[in-house]
């Protein structure tokens, strides 16, 4: 095939063109510049009468348009039960509220349910949550009940048929109850209506489903299209690196950062291909065919689109390191404009200017496609045509083929004709040469940050300019900016977590291990004492250090908003600022599970901590623990305490969805005054509500314990080898008041748990004894637990000895044990017959927990204890969350339906009482003193 392109202007590799970004475009200018786009297109067809009738791209450029399109929006809105939330956007704390719902699996009966079903099926990594299909006609026993209130509602809607002065636009094309909404207008009408911190989350789903994202959303209500760069920052991948020389390496990095070719599909007036199809194959490996973007075959809501035209989305190729599978060599960008170029110019003159080549699909081209395409004379970009010609069209096509080969530097190998008798294989292979040609050579590559900056230029909104995000940016910056090594950092600026810490939490140990074996004697425990008020005195001899002053600072704004999108630039920031760590080749980090370690130093953790938001508050709550010693002690009048609101500071992060670590993960200990002031301050916060179910998860590392609760209650765990927990973290889920009485419980206190290595590597006694102190307080807080296995033989022993301690104490939380086929989705799990040899362990597991508990080896197999009914339904088979080979693997069907039943049994457990009562956070106060 002749090389494609002939002159283009070079660049140098791995640099961007587009420069640093901009400051914000004023809202007048960003109207000004989208007007100038509009009247560019309507000066190149207001040339040519032949424009100016019976087509309808033109009627789209009448000057009526706009007014139609602003009823179709807020008519779509109305008929998806979302006009609510235009003033007062949806939040992320709205979207993940437990209600009856969560415990059925069910599809939707109205327009207004499709919004939350998306969300939930979203949560749960569903590859079904673009379906739109409504069941109708269903019985109204049948009915969730909190939608049976929109029966009448939607019956009056859809009887405003006869009214002949109702706007023919507004009605008679948006969907009928027969005709699903199609799902990117539910997606443009949910992001309008939601705030950035549900976008974010929407989309961060959304990538783990492999969906493509939205880049560019439209909004034809206020003339005003928003670059999502704020939504897609969160969105974190790993991809293997492979240097011209030299071994290649796996990268973790955030979406927005990396430069990569970028690849724009767009179509021109009418098509006989779909882009999206042609994307998907041409992103699908072999047989195996993805459906990252959605297209009118996939049967999941084939009604015309009302509101998305104008959405442009993304979707990245990301390299695995297998042979085998990798289409191309790096990471490549594949962007595709929703409707034709010349309605929506100003998103094609951004896709020109960020793309290495744009393909044009279209059927015909004449004087009016010449004319809207010879603007473009002079651009970079490389551009390829996929034609499928009408018949007796082909010498016009020809003509005006020929006239813009100069303008826009093409040859004959830009032109590729698709009609029906071509072989679509072969065709797919072409397009996939094209793109890695174009890649190979010197071309235009740039970043999401990057394409933001030309957004800006062009006059576009971008969702990160908000003064808020903007200053709380400068926030975290400021802290950042001097960190250059994370460990440096952590001792020079975090001091109360360095060794004085650890002889705190050995001295601290003592003291519990005392009580547990018997009061140690008067004179020694008096002795322990005196030595821990000596220590945090030393503590309180610091002040907080400048970042940690600033970090306070932050987390104390008035503006709610500042306030998250400040923890979300600071849980980024710090990520960037981290010392970089070894990873090892794919096939051992591609996989959820470790391999076996054998045995080595305990004291150190398998992988360095990464320095995070969770350190900043330990000092917080180090700095807090040691005043609240000496005013216990009597040397310090309470009147005096500088940090008595610091857990009140951190409570509000706790009910704003952020993670609160529990037990400190460096030295398996838990801050009790720290921990009780949070409770207290969550008693307080909750008042009437403040029925508590604690809902906990246990096991070995990388059996994927946080993906599995972020996966159930669409919580923010960190997930992934070297960013789980080390010790434990808290979230709290809120209840929906409709159902708080029917559950008996007003919120879930979730906890998520390190790793607890089982085998050989935990025979030791020392490490053995501190997981089983980490594992019986969890557990002993828990009214139901979720034991995570990768094997059926696999059980940690500290888990064993922790069901000891809490046997004597008469404590026998609801336990289900969760097996996870984590090296192959085709592995067969433990079936009905099989859960009696999983609770028959081997007697040298619990006899070696037992005798750490100083019990002889009496307990033979886990099936001895009272709460392990084999009959019973406590052990799950949960399939491979990955369907193939990340990190262009999707998430797995069975795995979020196999998730979703667990969750219901979870939920019914707490509702049908098999589980502890639920607690007043009074009670829970007294269990962490006495654990």
């Amino acid at each position: 095939m002749a090389s494609p392109g002939v002159e283009v202007e070079l660049l140098v590799r791995g640099q961007s063109e587009l420069g640093e970004v901009a400051p914000e475009t004023k809202a007048s200018e960003r109207q000004a510049a989208v007007a100038t786009a509009d009247l560019e297109w309507r000066e190149m067809e207001g040339d040519d009468c032949e424009l100016q009738c019976g087509d309808g791209a033109n009627e789209a450029q009448d000057s009526d348009f706009p007014t139609v399109e602003r009823s179709r929006l807020q008519e779509m809105l109305s008929l998806l039960g979302l006009e609510t939330y235009q003033a007062q956007k949806l939040g992320l704390q709205d979207a993940l509220q437990i209600s009856s719902d969560s415990m059925r699996n069910w599809a939707p009966q109205t327009p207004k349910d499709l919004p939350w079903n998306f969300l939930r099926k979203l949560q749960a990594l569903s590859a079904e949550a673009r379906n739109t299909t409504m069941v109708l006609d269903v019985p109204a026993d049948a009915r969730p009940v909190e939608k049976e209130s929109q029966v009448e509602e939607e019956a009056i809607y859809w009887d405003t048929v006869d009214d002949i002065s109702a706007d023919i636009y507004s009605f008679s094309e948006l969907p009928t109850p027969d005709t699903p909404v199609n799902p990117l207008d539910l997606l443009c009408a949910l992001l309008l209506s939601s705030d950035g911190f549900l976008q974010q989350e929407i989309v961060l789903r959304m990538s783990l489903c492999q969906f493509a994202l939205p880049l560019v959303l439209p909004d034809s209500e206020n003339h005003s299209h928003t670059f999502l760069l704020w939504a897609l920052r969160g969105i974190v991948r790993t991809w293997w690196a492979q240097p011209l020389r030299g071994a290649g390496s796996l990268r973790e990095d955030s979406v927005v950062l990396p430069r990569a070719p970028a690849f724009a599909f767009v179509r021109m007036e009418v098509s006989s291909n779909s882009k999206s199809q042609l994307l998907n194959a041409v992103l699908s490996p072999g047989h195996r065919q993805r459906d990252c973007f959605w297209h009118r075959d996939l049967s999941l809501g084939t009604s015309p689109r009302e509101v998305a035209d104008g959405l442009v989305e993304i979707s990245w190729f990301l390299p695995s390191g297998r042979e085998d599978l990798d289409l191309f060599p790096e990471p490549v960008a594949f962007l595709n404009l929703r409707g034709d170029i010349g309605s929506h110019w100003l998103q094609f003159k951004l896709l020109t200017e960020v793309s290495s080549a744009v393909f044009i699909l279209t059927d015909n081209i004449s004087k009016k496609e010449y004319k809207l395409l010879s603007s473009m004379k002079g651009s970079a970009t490389k551009y390829y045509f996929i034609l499928s010609p009408y018949r007796g069209k082909r010498n016009s096509n020809l003509r005006f083929l020929n006239r813009l080969t100069p303008v826009l530097r093409m040859d004959h190998s830009h032109v590729l004709v698709k009609v029906s008798s071509t072989d679509g294989a072969r065709f797919v292979r072409r397009v996939r040469s094209i793109v890695a040609n174009v890649a190979r050579s010197p071309c235009r590559r740039v970043s999401v940050e990057d394409m933001a900056h030309a957004a800006r230029k062009l006059g576009l909104k971008v969702d990160e300019d908000c003064e808020e995000c903007q200053r709380a940016k400068d926030r975290m910056e400021r802290i950042t900016r001097s960190i250059k090594d994370s460990d440096a950092y952590c001792r020079e600026e975090l001091r109360l977590q360095g060794e004085l810490w650890r002889k705190v939490a050995r001295v601290e140990k003592e003291l519990c291990q005392g009580q547990w074996a018997g009061d140690p004697p008067d004179k020694h425990r008096a002795e322990l004492r005196l030595r821990l008020l000596e220590l945090r005195t030393q503590q309180s001899g610091h002040d907080p250090a400048r970042g940690v002053q600033e970090f306070i600072a932050g987390i104390s704004c008035p503006s709610l908003g500042e306030r998250q999108y400040f923890l979300r630039w600071m849980e980024w920031g710090l990520a960037w600022v981290a010392q970089p760590r070894p990873r090892p080749p794919p096939e051992t980090v591609l996989t959820l599970r470790p391999k076996q370690c054998g045995a080595g130093d305990l004291s150190e953790p398998l992988w360095p901590e990464p320095l995070g938001v969770e350190h900043f508050l330990r000092e917080m709550g180090q700095f807090y623990e040691a005043e609240s010693c000496l005013v216990e002690a009597g040397t310090l009048p309470a009147g005096q305490r500088r940090f008595a609101h610091f857990p009140g500071l951190a409570l509000e992060l706790l009910v704003r969805g952020l993670p609160l670590e529990l037990v400190d993960g460096s030295t398996r200990s838990a801050p009790l005054h720290w921990i009780t002031g949070l409770l207290k301050e969550l008693q307080v916060r909750l008042e009437r509500r403040s029925r508590l179910v604690v809902l906990s998860a246990l096991g070995a590392p990388g059996t994927g314990k946080s993906t599995l609760l972020n996966t159930m209650f669409g919580l923010r765990f960190a997930t992934g080898r070297g960013r789980g927990p080390r010790g434990a973290f808290m979230q709290l889920v809120t209840v929906a008041e409709s159902f708080s009485q029917d559950l008996g419980c007003d919120h879930i206190l979730v906890i998520d748990s390190g790793g607890l290595i089982g085998g050989t590597l935990a025979m030791a006694g020392e490490r053995l004894e501190l997981e089983a102190s980490l594992a019986a307080l969890i557990m002993g807080l828990s009214n139901v637990t979720v034991v995570s296995l990768a094997e059926t033989r696999d059980i940690p022993p500290a888990i064993v000895h922790a069901f000891l301690r809490l046997e004597k104490m008469g404590h026998v939380p609801n336990y289900q044990f969760v097996y996870q086929n984590v090296h192959d989705t085709s592995v067969p799990g433990p079936k009905l017959w099989e859960r009696r040899p999983l609770l028959e362990q081997p007697a040298e597991v619990s006899r070696a927990a037992a005798q750490v508990d100083k019990q002889g080896d009496g307990l033979r197999t886990l099936a001895d204890l009272a709460f392990c009914d084999p009959d019973k339904q406590h052990v799950w088979h949960v399939p491979g969350l990955w369907h193939g080979v990340p990190p262009m693997a999707a998430v797995s069907l069975g795995y979020s339906e196999a998730v979703f039943e667990l969750k219901r049994c979870l939920l019914e457990n707490i509702r049908n009482g098999l589980s502890n009562p639920n607690r007043s956070i009074q009670q829970l106060t007294e269990l962490v003193r006495l654990l």
